[in-house]
Protein backbone atom coordinates (compact mmCIF):
# COMPACT_ATOMS: atom_id res chain seq x y z
CA UNK A 1 0.00 0.00 0.00
CA UNK A 2 1.45 3.41 -0.91
CA UNK A 3 2.43 5.78 1.86
CA UNK A 4 -0.18 8.55 1.95
CA UNK A 5 1.12 11.86 3.19
CA UNK A 6 -1.10 13.34 5.89
CA UNK A 7 -1.81 17.05 5.69
CA UNK A 8 -3.42 19.31 8.25
CA UNK A 9 -5.53 22.34 7.43
CA UNK A 10 -6.82 24.87 9.93
CA UNK A 11 -10.60 25.16 9.57
CA UNK A 12 -11.29 27.78 12.24
CA UNK A 13 -10.15 29.09 15.61
CA UNK A 14 -11.39 27.81 18.95
CA UNK A 15 -12.89 31.29 19.48
CA UNK A 16 -15.20 30.65 16.49
CA UNK A 17 -16.73 27.60 18.18
CA UNK A 18 -19.91 27.58 20.25
CA UNK A 19 -19.95 25.26 23.28
CA UNK A 20 -22.25 22.23 22.76
CA UNK A 21 -23.32 23.47 19.34
CA UNK A 22 -22.19 23.61 15.73
CA UNK A 23 -20.60 26.04 13.30
CA UNK A 24 -19.94 25.68 9.60
CA UNK A 25 -16.58 25.91 7.83
CA UNK A 26 -15.81 25.76 4.13
CA UNK A 27 -12.97 23.54 2.90
CA UNK A 28 -12.32 23.13 -0.83
CA UNK A 29 -15.95 23.87 -1.65
CA UNK A 30 -17.38 21.50 0.97
CA UNK A 31 -19.37 22.76 3.93
CA UNK A 32 -18.24 21.03 7.12
CA UNK A 33 -20.34 21.13 10.30
CA UNK A 34 -18.04 21.33 13.34
CA UNK A 35 -19.41 20.53 16.79
CA UNK A 36 -17.63 21.59 19.98
CA UNK A 37 -18.31 19.41 23.02
CA UNK A 38 -15.52 20.37 25.45
CA UNK A 39 -16.65 17.98 28.19
CA UNK A 40 -16.25 14.94 25.91
CA UNK A 41 -12.92 13.15 25.31
CA UNK A 42 -12.19 14.44 21.78
CA UNK A 43 -13.98 17.75 22.11
CA UNK A 44 -14.58 18.36 18.39
CA UNK A 45 -16.47 16.38 15.75
CA UNK A 46 -17.05 17.15 12.09
CA UNK A 47 -19.66 15.96 9.60
CA UNK A 48 -20.85 17.05 6.21
CA UNK A 49 -23.21 20.00 6.65
CA UNK A 50 -25.63 18.67 4.00
CA UNK A 51 -28.73 16.95 5.37
CA UNK A 52 -29.61 14.30 2.75
CA UNK A 53 -33.17 13.90 4.06
CA UNK A 54 -33.99 17.60 4.20
CA UNK A 55 -31.94 18.42 1.08
CA UNK A 56 -30.37 21.45 2.74
CA UNK A 57 -27.05 22.51 4.27
CA UNK A 58 -28.29 22.87 7.85
CA UNK A 59 -26.68 20.30 10.15
CA UNK A 60 -24.36 22.85 11.79
CA UNK A 61 -27.55 24.42 13.17
CA UNK A 62 -28.77 21.18 14.71
CA UNK A 63 -29.12 20.41 18.40
CA UNK A 64 -26.47 18.17 19.98
CA UNK A 65 -27.30 15.50 22.52
CA UNK A 66 -26.78 11.95 23.71
CA UNK A 67 -28.96 8.97 22.80
CA UNK A 68 -28.08 5.70 24.53
CA UNK A 69 -24.48 6.81 24.98
CA UNK A 70 -24.05 8.01 21.39
CA UNK A 71 -23.27 11.67 20.79
CA UNK A 72 -25.65 12.96 18.13
CA UNK A 73 -26.86 16.01 16.28
CA UNK A 74 -30.56 16.34 15.47
CA UNK A 75 -31.28 17.87 12.09
CA UNK A 76 -33.16 21.15 12.47
CA UNK A 77 -35.50 20.13 9.63
CA UNK A 78 -36.94 16.66 10.24
CA UNK A 79 -35.21 15.97 13.57
CA UNK A 80 -33.46 12.76 12.52
CA UNK A 81 -30.34 12.06 14.60
CA UNK A 82 -26.83 11.56 13.24
CA UNK A 83 -24.01 9.98 15.27
CA UNK A 84 -21.22 12.56 15.55
CA UNK A 85 -18.48 9.91 15.51
CA UNK A 86 -19.69 7.73 12.64
CA UNK A 87 -22.18 9.86 10.67
CA UNK A 88 -24.81 7.10 10.90
CA UNK A 89 -28.47 8.13 10.96
CA UNK A 90 -30.04 6.51 14.04
CA UNK A 91 -33.48 6.36 12.43
CA UNK A 92 -32.26 4.90 9.11
CA UNK A 93 -29.04 2.87 9.17
CA UNK A 94 -28.80 3.04 5.37
CA UNK A 95 -28.03 6.76 5.59
CA UNK A 96 -24.54 7.77 6.63
CA UNK A 97 -22.96 11.22 6.51
CA UNK A 98 -19.37 11.89 5.60
CA UNK A 99 -17.23 12.42 8.70
CA UNK A 100 -13.98 14.34 8.96
CA UNK A 101 -11.01 13.73 11.23
CA UNK A 102 -10.52 16.91 13.25
CA UNK A 103 -8.78 17.87 16.46
CA UNK A 104 -7.98 20.91 18.56
CA UNK A 105 -4.36 21.96 18.18
CA UNK A 106 -3.51 24.88 20.41
CA UNK A 107 -6.39 27.27 19.67
CA UNK A 108 -7.31 25.96 16.22
CA UNK A 109 -9.61 23.29 14.79
CA UNK A 110 -7.43 21.24 12.45
CA UNK A 111 -8.62 18.92 9.68
CA UNK A 112 -6.41 15.84 9.11
CA UNK A 113 -6.58 14.58 5.53
CA UNK A 114 -4.62 13.04 2.70
CA UNK A 115 -2.74 15.04 0.08
CA UNK A 116 -5.59 14.90 -2.43
CA UNK A 117 -8.38 15.91 -0.05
Amino acid sequence: MPDVKQITTTLCDRADLVVNAGVCALHKGEQIAIFYLPDVNNGVYALQNWDPLGNAAVLSRGITGDIDGRLVVASPLYKQHFDLATGECLEDGDIKLKTYRVSLVDDAVVLHHGAGN
